[in-house]
């Protein structure tokens, strides 16, 4: 087992082209583990391989799911499996080297999601407007199921190439984005509507993949959003409440000193104006030659073994991952509708 400055690397898993340090000293986080939290990591790992299980078992991604259930070994262990399960019943592993989402631009017309550029983190900067939301529209260009995957295959990429891109050229582990949440056109009459899809989306990233909220700023929030957020914090962890910004119409001040102007798009208050647009660009250091490597599911066989055939498929969520919304943050939030 080998050591690097205060984290124990597993040779048969832990195979990493990137810091794998945080920057911050914080409980739990690599680099800045106890030798109880260090065990943890090898108990639970040892439990998963007497199961059968052999993909994801390396140490980060066992560290996020240990910080999702407070190093409970056992409910991060049954995180992991009903996570395995969910990824067996979509299929995720072959079809994440293999998808391709021509839509995407239409649907952008209602519903922009992207990743552009970085913080002054070297975090991914990842941008979603729910103003535009019209899902019986949307549903007339795609499917439900297509547009579930399609954030399913988002999130890989931001776990590779994504992510490591970023740390690599950030020399410390990145292993979290910094989110803007847009709610320009979220009024009162559309607001349940809209709201009951995030929530309903959400339900990915708060299950099967933990400890991705890094910054959250939710903008133009509409009016009564911020006397129920005040409301809502209370019931929160602190660290949770600590992630999110809820602003209104004045926000560009607030988003600059997290991002550079130079990364942030114009209409955000920045000075980016990608050609072609900031939205389908997908600029950022896993575009620049410097920093990005092939992910590794593009570098593997398309067929990936998902799992222990004996283990029994776990809840899966009847939607896909709001990769801007960290489940497990703004999915306790009532939309503002509720104010």
């Amino acid at each position: 087992m080998a050591s690097t400055e205060g984290i124990e690397l597993d040779p048969k898993y832990d195979n990493y082209d990137f810091p794998v340090i945080a920057p911050v000293k914080a409980n739990g986080h690599p680099g800045h583990l106890t030798a109880a939290q260090q065990a943890q990591v090898h108990q639970l790992r040892l439990m998963l391989e007497a199961e059968g299980y052999t993909k994801r078992l390396d140490t980060l991604t066992l560290l996020r799911f240990l910080r999702a259930r407070k190093f409970d070994v056992n409910l991060a262990k049954q995180m992991f499996v009903d996570t395995e399960a969910w990824r067996k019943e979509t299929d995720l592993d072959n079809t994440v080297p293999t998808w391709d989402y021509p839509e995407k631009e239409k649907i952008f017309k209602y519903y922009p999601q992207y990743y552009h550029k970085t913080d002054k983190d070297g975090r991914p900067v990842y941008i979603e407007k729910l103003g535009g939301i019209d899902l019986p529209a949307m549903t007339k260009i795609t499917t439900e199921k297509r547009m579930v995957t399609n954030l399913a295959v988002e999130y890989e990429r931001l776990a590779d190439p994504r992510l490591p891109a970023c740390s690599r050229k950030a020399g410390v582990l990145l292993e979290t984005c910094c989110t803007i949440m847009d709610l320009k056109g979220v009024g009162i009459m559309k607001a349940p509507s809209v709201f009951s899809y995030v929530k309903q989306v959400s339900a990915m990233s708060q299950n099967y993949y933990p400890e991705r909220l890094g910054r959250l700023y939710i903008i133009n929030a509409p009016w009564g959003f911020s006397s129920v957020w005040n409301v809502v914090k209370a019931w929160l962890d602190p660290v949770t409440v600590e992630k999110i910004h809820v602003l209104g119409g004045g926000y560009q001040s607030d988003l600059l000193k997290q991002v550079p102007a130079e990364n942030l798009p114009k209409e955000f208050g920045g000075s980016c104006q990608c050609e072609g647009g900031c939205e389908l660009s997908d600029m950022g250091p896993w575009r620049e030659k410097e920093w990005a490597k092939p992910a590794q599911w593009e570098t593997q066989e398309n067929t990936i073994p998902t799992g222990p055939a004996e283990v029994k498929e776990g809840a899966a969520a009847s939607a896909g991952a709001a990769p801007a919304i960290a489940g497990e943050a703004v999915a306790t939030a009532p939309a503002p509708a509720a104010a």
